[in-house]
């Protein structure tokens, strides 16, 4: 399937063969929606706890006689009925993650980049690289491509000094490696540019 290239100035350059078993697949929303979910448990820190009875402080020694006083029998000063006790079945370390097998990533991103070209929100650049470092006319060049908000994807070598600088200060604009390229971007930010370059990377790595 065939796509133009553009410039940052949003001119047409040339065309590139994109790869319809990458680009082209049909889009499933159900595995979308797990591979998010999978980003979002791997993501959570699980770090929210509570003592335990073994861990508060306090003594294990009876407060009281079992017999005479008139209240109710205690085994220590540790249980969560008393005051600075333990807390019962509160949360612990846990780690939330689960897996998705290699097969199910891989058709997950097929699927989201897609739904992006089929939704021509897709833009092949040819470079990345300015001239110059200035946010002012980088900006002015980007709003020629209409973006709510968007991602750059770049190649392995790196993103241009220039660009890095300039589009570090425009809102919701975002940089990627092609090596991080995930489900949850790819469908979180309105358009995608990607790199001339990223776009063999990317095959290479999806087929």
């Amino acid at each position: 399937m065939k796509k133009s290239i553009y410039n940052l100035k949003n001119k047409t350059v040339g065309d590139i063969d994109l790869d319809a078993n990458i680009f082209g697949v049909k889009g499933l929303p159900d595995l979308i929606h797990q591979y998010i979910r999978y980003q979002n448990a791997k993501s959570r820190q699980g770090t929210h706890k509570t003592k335990s009875r073994s861990e508060v402080s306090g003594r294990s020694k009876k407060p009281f006689s079992q017999k005479g006083t008139g209240n109710a029998r205690q085994g220590s000063n540790k249980p969560p009925n008393f005051r600075g006790g333990a807390v019962s079945m509160g949360p612990v370390n846990r780690d939330h993650s689960f897996n998705l097998n290699k097969k199910e990533k891989k058709l997950a991103l097929k699927s989201a980049l897609s739904i992006k070209v089929n939704e021509d929100k897709v833009f092949i650049i040819d470079s990345f690289e300015t001239k110059s470092f200035k946010t002012k006319e980088l900006y002015s060049d980007l709003k020629k491509f209409d973006y709510k908000s968007a991602l750059f994807i770049y190649s392995e070598k790196g993103l241009d000094k220039n660009f890095k600088l300039a589009s570090s200060n425009i809102p919701k604009v975002s940089t990627l490696n092609q090596k991080g390229i995930n489900v949850k971007d790819l469908i979180t930010f309105d358009k995608i540019f990607i790199e001339e370059k990223s776009i063999t990377e990317i095959t290479k790595r999806l087929l």
